[in-house]
């Protein structure tokens, strides 16, 4: 049995945290044996309750839902008259493999709530970090389009209204989900005011998109950062890939405040994912990315789940997290995953092609 022990004295200001979560996000329900299930969310806030962190240092807040004119000024107004329209009618298919039942279209609305809230009580200084505990997940949504378990893009909106309503200039997302935020790198594409970070497993199996080369166009050309790593990719590989690339891009963006896409299905176990990354070497990922928040924009960082189906995993994994903030011991049942030689060739060749890339907008 592992620890994090050797994470504790790396950060231990207090730190004001708290989790958005709303009860309609479990309304959106999905076929039987459907990986984004209402237990994810279940098993996360079990264990939440029994290690006590939402019992008084965490503030478990109510969010309030996304209305049409916040969804509208990201998504086609047709679309999310369309979304509503299905669920009322009873549900359906709205995309590859994304259903919708009738509570959908009042759990996306939550789960959108949750992510621009979590977005603006960071930004406004009442929190230092805030959790949107949300599903349906959004990261694969389009303008137009449902795909991958998505219906609205959560932190699509939530950059949106930092920068449209908040006033603020640069925002980072960094995409930690096993699989490429096509959607999210579709809103964001011609633009410098947010800079897209995403690590990724190898996107030609799933959503086809998310490879070096993707790099923006026009104003936004340089601020669009794909690391596709191979299938399988192990702890070692991976945390070189975030801290010799992504968090050198973003500190050299200065962003105001950065957003998460939090994808836990990057674990080894994940039903989903194809990566092979250990509930420690995650817990590294997100202590990383916290201190990266510290140093850059005064610790505002605001995160928004993802994807994640192990359902014995994504409670332990969400709980280590925060209590690594608390500066609370917390184990975890794990060993650290390394690559294997072949693998690890692979994602180097990967490592200096994106570096290659990358090196004509930053110093990498």
């Amino acid at each position: 049995m592992s620890s994090f022990l050797s994470h504790r004295g790396a950060y231990r200001p207090a730190v004001r945290v708290a989790i958005l979560h709303a009860e309609e996000c479990l309304y959106h329900e999905v076929p039987p044996g459907h990986p984004e299930c209402p237990e994810r969310l279940e098993v996360v806030l079990r264990e939440l309750a029994r290690t006590g962190l939402v019992d008084g240092p965490i503030d478990l807040l109510r969010p309030r839902p996304a209305g049409l004119g916040e969804l509208s000024g990201l998504h086609d107004p047709g679309y999310v008259s369309w979304v509503e329209e299905v669920c009322k009618a009873g549900g359906g298919l709205l995309g590859p493999e994304t259903w919708a039942s009738p509570g959908t279209f009042e759990a996306a609305c939550h789960a959108a709530g949750a992510a621009i809230q979590a977005a603006e009580l960071v930004a406004r200084h009442r929190y230092d970090v805030v959790l949107a505990l949300v599903r349906p997940p959004g990261h694969h949504a389009g303008r137009h389009h449902a795909r991958g378990y998505c219906v609205f893009n959560n932190v699509a909106l939530a950059a949106r209204h930092l920068l449209e309503d908040l006033g603020l200039e640069r925002v980072a997302i960094i995409d930690v989900d096993a699989h490429h935020g096509d959607g999210t790198q579709e809103f964001f594409y011609r633009t410098d005011r947010v800079l897209y970070v995403s690590l990724h497993q190898d996107p030609r199996l799933f959503p086809g998109r998310g490879f070096e080369d993707e790099v923006g166009s026009g104003e936004g050309e340089g601020f669009n950062v794909n690391i596709p790593l191979p299938f399988l990719t192990g702890d070692d590989v991976y945390l070189k890939a975030l801290r010799s690339i992504a968090l050198p891009i973003v500190r050299q963006y200065r962003p105001q405040a950065i957003l998460v896409s939090l994808g836990l299905d990057h674990h080894y176990a994940d039903p989903v994912g194809r990566l092979a990354l250990s509930m420690l070497g995650h817990l590294e990922v997100f202590s990383s990315l916290y201190g990266l928040a510290r140093e850059t924009c005064g610790g505002r960082i605001a995160l928004v789940l993802e994807g994640g189906y192990s359902l014995t995993r994504v409670g332990k994994m969400l709980a280590a997290d925060l209590a690594f903030l608390l500066g609370r011991r917390c184990y975890l049942p794990d060993e650290p995953t390394r690559t294997t030689p072949r693998l690890r060739e692979k994602a180097e060749a990967t490592l200096r092609k994106v570096r290659r890339i990358q090196s004509e907008y930053w110093d990498v």
